[in-house]
C-alpha cells in the first residue's frame, strides 16, 4: 500500500513524525560564522510549520571549506549556540540536521584569506584565481576534519547529518571528470573518483555510528556536457549503497560553478544577483549573467525525471527534492517510490505549508519560483514578497 507524506516513517536510527524534511538552504545568518538568534528563529519557524526534520545549511568541516567566511564552520566555539538551535527545533517537535561539506572550488579564497581546493588546479571564480590541488595528504587530512565535524554535530543535539556530494563542492568536483584530471587513485576512472565520496560517508558513519541518521545529497547531472552525467552518477549510488555507510540519497543537479539554476529552475535573478557583489564581481556577474544564470522552466517535481534514474539503480530510501510544493507532488513522490521529500523555497514563502496542506490537500503554494530569494542569501535569506519589500520588473528596491 502506498505511504502517505504525513504518515511516519524511519530514516536510519530516526523515526520521523511524517516524510517532509526541510532542505538545506544557505540561511544568511551567521555574520560571525556563529550561530545566532536570526539563525535559530529561522528554523524555529520552519520546526513549528509541520516539517519532520530541517536542515542547517553549510555546516563546512574547516575555515577554507566555506563557500565564504560568513558561514558556520564546525569548531568548539560553534557549540554552545548550536545546542541552543537544536534545543529550539526540538521544542517545536522537529529533529535537527546538519549539512556538513568542503565548499571546494566553490569557495571564496578573498574572503575566507585561504586557497580554495579542488582536485585539480582549475579556476577558482570567486576569487579570480587558481584552485590548490588537493594531495593525498590533504584527503587524510579532510577525512579526519569530516569525522570531527559530524562528532561537534551530534554532541550539539543534531539528529541527522546531511554530506554534501553535490553542486562541485569538494567532494561533487572529485566524481566530475571535467573537474578531476588526476592521473593517481582519486582519479581517472568512476571508481577512483568515487574514492573520496566513499571514504568521507566511512569516516563520517564510523565517527557516529548509530547516534544519527546519515545520508548524502547526491548531484546526478551537473547541467553542462564534459562533466557527471546520469549513468554515472546511478553507479555512484550503487557504490554508497554497498558500502553500506549511508541510511538515504538525495538526488540533486546543478553546479554552483558553471549552472546553478539547473538545481532551481524558474526565473533568472541576474540582476539582483549582480547587486549583491561589488567592483569587478559585479561587472562579471553582469557580463556573463545570461551564460551562468540559465532560465529553466519551473514544472512541479522538475527533479523527478533525473531522481527516477536512481530510485531505478537503487534499494535504498531516497528523498525527492525540487518543486515538491503541493499534495499531489508529494503523492508522486511517494507512487513512485521515494520514501521521503525535501522542501526549500516554498518554506521561505510559507514555513507553516505543511501544516495547511495536512489539513486541506487542495491548499496551494503561494512560491511563484522568481528565484528573488536567492540572491539574499547575502544579506539574510528570505522570501523578498513575504516580506513586504517592493518588487517592480523583478528587482527589489526597497522596503515597502
Amino acid at each position: 500500500m502506498q505511504p502517505t507524506p504525513f504518515e511516519p516513517a524511519s530514516l536510519g536510527p530516526l523515526r520521523l513524525k511524517n516524510r517532509l524534511i526541510k532542505c538545506a538552504t544557505f540561511e544568511g545568518a551567521t555574520p560571525e560564522a556563529l550561530v545566532t538568534p536570526e539563525l535559530i528563529e529561522f528554523h524555529r519557524e520552519v520546526a513549528a510549520g509541520g516539517v519532520a526534520m530541517t536542515t542547517v545549511a553549510y555546516c563546512a568541516v574547516s575555515p577554507e571549506g566555506r563557500t565564504d567566511r560568513h558561514q558556520i564552520w564546525m569548531r568548539p566555539e560553534a557549540i554552545p549556540g548550536l545546542q541552543k538551535l537544536t534545543d529550539a527545533i526540538h521544542a517545536e517537535g522537529a529533529l535537527a540536521a546538519a549539512q556538513l561539506g568542503h565548499a571546494g572550488p566553490v569557495a571564496n579564497p578573498i574572503s575566507n584569506q585561504a586557497k580554495a581546493l579542488a582536485p585539480s588546479r582549475i579556476p577558482a571564480p570567486m576569487g579570480m584565481t587558481l584552485c590548490r590541488k588537493v594531495t593525498t595528504a590533504d584527503i587524510a587530512s579532510m577525512l579526519v576534519k569530516f569525522r570531527r565535524a559530524a562528532r561537534i554535530a551530534v554532541d550539539s543535539g543534531f539528529d541527522g547529518l546531511e554530506i554534501h556530494f553535490g553542486h562541485n563542492y569538494l567532494a561533487s568536483s572529485f566524481l566530475s571528470p571535467l573537474l578531476n584530471r588526476r592521473h593517481d587513485e582519486y582519479g581517472g576512472s568512476l571508481v577512483n573518483r568515487a574514492r573520496f565520496c566513499r571514504e568521507i560517508a566511512e569516516a563520517v558513519r564510523d565517527e557516529v555510528g548509530d547516534e544519527a541518521a546519515v545520508w548524502a545529497k547526491l548531484s546526478m547531472y551537473d547541467g553542462f556536457p564534459g562533466s557527471l552525467q546520469v549513468d554515472e552518477a546511478c553507479q555512484v549510488g550503487r557504490l554508497l549503497e554497498s558500502d553500506g555507510h549511508l541510511d538515504a540519497l538525495e538526488p540533486t543537479a546543478g553546479s554552483s560553478l558553471l549552472n546553478p539554476m539547473y538545481l532551481f529552475h524558474g526565473d533568472a535573478p541576474r540582476k539582483e544577483f549582480a547587486a549583491s557583489f561589488k567592483g569587478v564581481m559585479r561587472w562579471g556577474l553582469k557580463a556573463v549573467g545570461p551564460f551562468f544564470l540559465k532560465e529553466y522552466d519551473y514544472h512541479p517535481g522538475y527533479l523527478l525525471p533525473l531522481s527516477r534514474q536512481l530510485r531505478e539503480a537503487v534499494s535504498m530510501p531516497l528523498i525527492l527534492l525540487g518543486g515538491i510544493t503541493d499534495r499531489a507532488s508529494m503523492d508522486t513522490a511517494m507512487a513512485e517510490g521515494f520514501e521521503f521529500v525535501a522542501m526549500g523555497r516554498a518554506l521561505l514563502r510559507e514555513p507553516d505549508l505543511p501544516l495547511r496542506i495536512e489539513a486541506d490537500p487542495s491548499t496551494v503554494s503561494q512560491c511563484i519560483h522568481c528565484n528573488l530569494c536567492m540572491p539574499t542569501i547575502y544579506s539574510h535569506t528570505r522570501c523578498p514578497i513575504r516580506t513586504g519589500e517592493r518588487v517592480a520588473h523583478g528587482n527589489v528596491v526597497a522596503p515597502a
